[in-house]
């Protein structure tokens, strides 16, 4: 009867193909949730009474989530399997949406964003592990361009409906958490009937919970170019999540949410295509170029600002999309080849905290910066960071070119 029962439940387990879009579409459900929040922050800030700097440190808060998951669950679905984490990332997720739809005051927003970022963390490394363990043949470096495209295109999705119904619909911040929370029960049911691919699934108990992060003397100084090329590919991407909307409200004098949203999903687009399209080319060359664009990009978004311009902002986001895809891709592959292979994961994970501080802290300066004198004057302090970290990584990145 025990027999009968799992056999039962193995025909109905999704698996091949399917499996692999269930997996995809929790990393894009789970990241939408971190960009539903773009157009509304101008909402919220009006509602709730809250300052900029307040606005940004809503927005950075939710890298606590990331770096908690980071450095207590890394290793999760490892030892419990892939399933039961996922399904508890997504749980997160759903009492997330849940903190969102019923939020009252900024407490509850920064509850919820910590929450967000705890699902995503948990969930984005369970899924990019079990697409690899689906995917059929020896190469598995598809499920690295799957899952980081995955996730820019939930992002851009997030933000896009995100805009559209804080724009065309009615009681923008609860029926935007309302529609997630059903994406979230669709999602969470394809999880659970997806196949688990560790085959001697252990206890929680099991979990080893100290987390272990360094960088090796041997690698430290190569370290340095695509390191630093994460923490400018993410800044960029933060800098439109968090800031954009506002910028685009005072700056170039458009207040309708679905533009605010739609900017980003061009954001979130070219970054998925530019990592599809450019999958082939060597990462150390990927890399390079990213941090070369970095500097022209920062000089159309300030540009924007300062003439008022739609058109030029709308060139400088193709060119943001493209910086941080060939920036985050090409740094990601660049630290996974130079790390020993017994310490890679540390080392990755290393590379990941500078990824989540560059999202977050440079937004947290331009808002200080925006409060003490104006946008623009920020956005060039911003421009200038870029700039003076992009010609750093690319000295280190050419004398370690070899």
């Amino acid at each position: 009867m025990t027999d009968y029962a799992q056999t039962m439940t193995r025909d109905y387990e999704l698996g091949g193909g399917a499996a692999m879009a269930a997996v995809a579409a929790m990393i894009a459900a789970l990241f939408a949730g971190s960009t539903a929040l773009t157009p509304l922050y101008v909402i919220y800030k009006q509602a709730f009474g809250f300052s900029q700097v307040t606005l940004t440190l809503v927005y950075a808060v939710y890298v606590i989530g990331n770096l908690a998951a980071l450095l207590f669950f890394g290793r999760l679905s490892d030892v419990i399997g892939r399933r039961p984490t996922a399904l508890a990332a997504m749980a997160v997720a759903l009492v997330s949406a849940l903190v969102f739809l019923f939020a009252e005051n900024l407490a509850w927003l920064d509850i919820a964003r910590i929450l967000s970022g705890l699902g995503i963390g948990i969930g984005a490394g369970t899924g990019t592990a079990w697409l690899a363990e689906l995917i059929e043949g020896e190469d598995k470096s598809r499920s690295a361009i799957i899952a980081t495209s995955t996730n820019f295109v939930g992002l851009g999705l997030g933000a896009l409906i995100s805009g559209l119904l804080a724009e065309y619909a009615p009681w923008p911040l609860r029926l935007t958490f309302a529609v997630y929370l059903a994406l979230l029960v669709l999602v969470t049911l394809l999880i659970w009937r997806t196949r688990e691919t560790v085959s001697e699934p252990g206890r929680l108990s099991h979990v080893p919970m100290r987390p272990r992060l360094s960088v090796p003397d041997s690698i430290r100084a190569r370290f340095v170019a695509p390191a630093v090329t994460g923490f400018g590919a993410m800044a960029l991407v933060g800098f439109y999540a968090a800031l954009a909307p506002s910028v685009l409200a005072q700056q170039l004098h458009v207040t309708n949410h679905a533009e605010a949203g739609a900017l980003f999903f061009e954001l979130s687009i070219v970054t998925a295509a530019t990592i599809l399209a450019t999958a082939r080319l060597a990462s150390r060359t990927v890399m390079l170029a990213a941090l070369v664009l970095m500097i022209p990009t920062v000089a159309m978004v300030v540009a924007a600002q300062v003439f008022a311009s739609m058109a030029i902002m709308v060139i400088a986001t193709a060119l943001c999309g493209v910086a941080a895809a060939l920036g985050y891709r090409g740094g990601l592959q660049v630290v996974s080849q130079i790390a020993p292979a017994d310490r890679r994961a540390e080392v990755v994970s290393a590379f990941f905290i500078c990824c989540f501080c560059g999202n977050a802290l440079p937004v947290i300066g331009i808002g200080v910066l925006s409060s003490w004198t104006n946008a623009i004057v920020a956005s060039l302090a911003f421009a200038a960071m870029i700039t003076i970290f992009s010609l750093v990584a690319l000295g280190f990145g050419a004398r370690h070119a070899r």
